[in-house]
């Protein structure tokens, strides 16, 4: 095979250390492999940094093994041209792979132009996406916190969930507040309701009559604490996103203009793609980044069910939450396009479905600077006005109906 570049280097990261293979013309057509381990702290990547450069390296890749190549890449990146790689697209290339050392195989599949980077977003979105992240995991630890709260009440007998809405509201809060200091009667508690919860008084003296102890008291005691803290955490996360999502503040309104999408999933997106759609040659690419694009599942001339590959987490999660929102409101495209598949494949696949149109929007929206354009509820109908004619049609005859077409009289002027 042909040499693409002539130096270049692969390295294998670890916690601790960094094995390093440098692939340099040498005598005739016989290639120099020099390999080196170097330590991971900063002051011995600045001397990997040298040393590849004292080789006249161009380009340079490394595998994306958990958090550990951040530190190599970003360190490397200002002086070469670096690959982040995934690790199972080198398992498609044949090799003896067990038999050399993985950066020396690395740095083999490099030279000869056989391994694709991955997306690695500028700083200023890499330094978001760590926010919005963060903010995400803490609003999973605050929901397992609340569910941590359902299940001592119902140690206790307290079945306050199954008659309010919300727990934490406004009237949960008070009974709560009550319950830790110490009053159990459920007279005085349903009493504590306040706005609609009043009219189910009856129902909330059955659901607050409990055996509430001392150790319920402890542990709702520390739950709530704990829930205001990750309350705090939350509000400082959204205001430090806020404050650097300023300049970008014109892509997030655009992508707000999509059904579903809401402030936060409008940060997110920006977050996980950024706002320059030039990395991305189509909208198929971006979905196939993201995991979530059809499987290819096909056997002799038969195409079967196919799952959507491993990706991204934290995109496919944001745009489900989109996809579940967008579905629910009246007279949108997305909602017709969920039940047109939801009647064959299911709801789970159609509400993946409707997240990859979202990411495709959002592509459109953010590459070409415009706002989204709804086309209505009927738009597929307008779009097949022939098919829908003859569905309709052969409804109305599985009813008992005798059909019978006609064009439309033009209204005389």
């Amino acid at each position: 095979m042909d040499v693409l570049f002539e130096r270049c280097a692969g390295l294998d990261v670890h916690q601790a250390t960094v094995a390093v293979a440098v692939r340099i013309p040498g005598s005739g057509k016989v290639r120099t492999q020099v390999i080196q381990t170097f330590g991971t702290t900063t002051p011995d990547l600045l001397t990997l940094r040298d040393w590849l450069s004292t080789h006249g390296v161009t380009h340079v890749a490394l595998e994306s093994t958990g958090v550990y190549w951040k530190s190599v890449y970003y360190l490397l990146e200002d002086a070469f041209t670096v690959l982040l790689v995934n690790a199972a697209h080198m398992k498609n290339v044949p090799g003896r792979k067990t038999d050399v050392q993985d950066c020396a195989w690395i740095a083999q599949l490099l030279e000869h132009g056989l391994l694709r980077g991955s997306f690695v977003p500028p700083p200023a979105i890499r330094e978001l996406r760590d926010l919005t992240r963060y903010r995400k995991a803490v609003i999973q630890d605050r929901t397992r916190e609340v569910n941590r709260l359902h299940k001592v009440l119902e140690d206790a007998g307290i079945k306050l969930a199954t008659v309010a809405t919300d727990v934490l509201g406004v009237s949960g809060r008070a009974m709560l507040a009550a319950l830790l200091a110490g009053t159990t009667d459920p007279a005085v508690l349903a009493d504590l309701a306040r706005g609609r919860m009043r009219a189910k008084l009856p129902a909330l003296r059955q659901a607050l009559t409990g055996r509430f102890r001392a150790r319920h008291a402890f542990l709702i005691g520390q739950i709530l604490a704990h829930l205001d803290y990750l309350d705090e955490t939350l509000a400082a996360l959204s205001r430090e996103i806020a404050t650097q999502l300023t300049p970008l503040a014109s892509a997030v309104t655009r992508l707000r203009t999509i059904p579903g999408v809401e402030q936060r999933t409008a940060e997110v997106l920006v977050a996980e793609i950024g706002v320059d759609m030039r990395r991305f040659p189509t909208a198929g690419h971006l979905v196939s980044w993201a995991g979530l694009c059809p499987g290819n599942n096909e056997s002799a001339g038969k195409r079967h069910r196919g799952t959507t590959r491993k990706g991204c987490k934290w995109l496919p999660i944001t745009l489900i939450e989109a996809a579940l929102g967008a579905i629910r409101k009246k007279g949108c495209v997305l909602g017709a396009r969920y039940r047109r598949i939801m009647r064959h494949r299911g709801h789970k696949i159609a509400v993946v479905a409707i997240a990859r149109t979202i990411l495709e929007i959002a592509y459109h929206l953010l590459a070409r600077e415009t706002t989204y354009q709804e086309l209505g509820a009927d738009y597929f109908d307008r779009r097949d006005k022939e098919r829908a004619t003859h569905r309709y049609v052969r409804l109305l005859e599985q009813l008992g109906y005798h059909v019978t077409l006609e064009d439309p009289t033009p209204i005389a002027a």
